[in-house]
Order: C-alpha cells, then sequence, then structure tokens
C-alpha cells in the first residue's frame, strides 16, 4: 500500500463529504426555518455514519448544530 496515496485518497474523501454535507445542511435549515417548522435559534443534534462495508467499519459520530 502507498501510504501517501491512501492519505491523499481518505482527504479527498472527506473533503468532498464535508463541502457536500454543509451545502446540505445548510439548505435544510433554511428550508425548516421557511416552513415555521425550526426557528432560528438552538441547538440541533447530529449523527453521522461512517461505512465502509469491505473492511467492515462503521463508525458513528455525534454533535450538535448550534443555531445561534
Amino acid at each position: 500500500m502507498n501510504e501517501e496515496t491512501f492519505n491523499m485518497s481518505i482527504r479527498k474523501f472527506l473533503k468532498m463529504f464535508g463541502i457536500n454535507a454543509q451545502r446540505d445542511i445548510e439548505q435544510a435549515v433554511a428550508k425548516a426555518i421557511a416552513s415555521g417548522r425550526l426557528g432560528n435559534t438552538g441547538t440541533l443534534p447530529v449523527k453521522v455514519t461512517l461505512a465502509v462495508d469491505a473492511i467492515g467499519l462503521r463508525a458513528e459520530f455525534d454533535g450538535k448544530i448550534e443555531l445561534g
């Protein structure tokens, strides 16, 4: 295994995920606020599940997003 290629590939995946996840969250929050389902302040609990089936990896990450 080429460590440099491996690490760069992981970073590329995480960057793609981060950019797309942020956009999707921003759009969903804006839509929820516009529809009245969500206020402009508060905290949203967040959970992300990472799965790499080929190696049997399943990792869950919990956090929160502050609206202000």
